[in-house]
Formats: C-alpha cells, sequence, structure tokens
C-alpha cells in the first residue's frame, strides 16, 4: 500500500515541486542551505542513507520529518528527537478577527523577517526562507508586528509555517489571523493546508484545532550532525 504524500513531507517536496531548491540526487536530497535544514533519504538502504550521510554538513545540522524513526546514517548521530503533530485541514472555521492590517511581505522585507524570526524562533529561518512560499504579516506602528508564511510543498499540499509574533505584540491574536489567511489561500488553489508543532505545544494545537485543522499523524522529528 501506497504512504500518505505527508508521510515523508521533505521527501516529496524536495523531489518534486521543490526540487531546483535541493541538493543531493535520488538517494537523498537537502534543502540549500540558504533555504532551510531539511534533508530526507529515498529509502532506509545502505546506499540511500549513505547518501544522507554524505549531506551532512561539517558544521550544523539537518532536520528530517518522517512519519517512523529512522536510523542515523554511516558517518551522523541524532542529536536530538522530538515528537511532532502533523495537523491538516481539510476546511476552515469562520477567519478569527485580525488586530491590524494583514499585508503581503516581499523582498524589500526580508531583513525584517528574519529578524523577527530569529528573535522568536518559530522554527530554522535562513536567508531565502521566505521564498519558499508566500508570506503575509501584520504592521503596527510601521513595526513587523507578526508573520506566517509557506514551506514545503509537496504535491497537492503545502505547509503553513514561519507563524511567529514579536513579544510585545502578542495576546492580539495575530498569529491565529495569519495562520487562517495563508491555510485560505491554500485552500483556494486547490491545496490542502497542514503543518507540524511540537506534539507538547497545547496552546499552539488548541488555537490550530478552533482555526480548523486536525491531527494526521504523530511524526518524527530528528536533527542529525555529523558523528
Amino acid at each position: 500500500m501506497a504512504k500518505h504524500p505527508l508521510d515523508r513531507p521533505v521527501w516529496r517536496a524536495l523531489t518534486t515541486r521543490q526540487s531546483a531548491l535541493a541538493l543531493g540526487d535520488g538517494r537523498a536530497v537537502r534543502l540549500s542551505p540558504d533555504y532551510g535544514l531539511f534533508a530526507a533519504a529515498a529509502d532506509a538502504g545502505a546506499d540511500s542513507l549513505a547518501a544522507l550521510g554524505a549531506l551532512l554538513p561539517a558544521d550544523g545540522v539537518v532536520w528530517s520529518v518522517e512519519a517512523d524513526a529512522w536510523p542515523p546514517p554511516p558517518g551522523g548521530t541524532i542529536v536530538q528527537r522530538a515528537e511532532v503533530n502533523q495537523m491538516v485541514a481539510e476546511a476552515l472555521a469562520p477567519p478569527p478577527p485580525a488586530a491590524g492590517e494583514v499585508v503581503r511581505l516581499c523582498e524589500a522585507d526580508a531583513a525584517e523577517m528574519r529578524a523577527l524570526a530569529l528573535l522568536t524562533e518559530p522554527g530554522p529561518f535562513f536567508e531565502r526562507t521566505h521564498q519558499l512560499g508566500d508570506f503575509i504579516g501584520i504592521r503596527q506602528g510601521g513595526v513587523l508586528a507578526a508573520m506566517a508564511g509557506e514551506r514545503l510543498r509537496p504535491e497537492g499540499f503545502t505547509e503553513v509555517s514561519g507563524v511567529c509574533t514579536h513579544p510585545d505584540h502578542r495576546g492580539r491574536g495575530h498569529a491565529a489571523a495569519l495562520t487562517h489567511a495563508v491555510a485560505q489561500a491554500i485552500l483556494d488553489r486547490g491545496e490542502t493546508p497542514f503543518l507540524h508543532v511540537y506534539a507538547g505545544n497545547t496552546a499552539a494545537i488548541a488555537v490550530y484545532e478552533r482555526l480548523g485543522f486536525r491531527l494526521r499523524k504523530v511524526m518524527a522529528m530528528q536533527v542529525l550532525a555529523r558523528a
């Protein structure tokens, strides 16, 4: 039986719609370091795992997200493991009110987007992460108060990611409003929005459930480095 595409979101994204952003070959791929940290092997065979090991940076890490935990590649080690809830939204609840004007973010906003991501740490965010998909934000007093956007794009699906709010602007519903807007735009394109959230982050999970997201599967996130 064929696996669900979202059981292997990194492999499915980097070998289809985002293959132009990937390094590697048919045995293993990783997202170009300017865009992110994600990597995946074609399968758990020795040849594929060796190819994945060759993609590990000399100084740094890559992340994998799979339905099941995988062994480390030769020459590599697992430095962190976590369970993440993979949630999908076939339909959304009515949108929550936005406490500010929602604006589309562009290349001119890149430095401010990266600064907000580095401050709030919604996940890996590098020089070109904002180019993985559409990003929107809320500005207040000319400052980027919150943002959300798109990351992995396996065929038929797009991941909602980069959701973050400046500490000075939290508690106003920005994250919920932006997450809903990004997910609605994905649905309007005929795709299914999905996202990943740490399984222990019950507050965020509750927000996503109110928006219409439902748990599809608990996934294994692993951080890999050279041994």
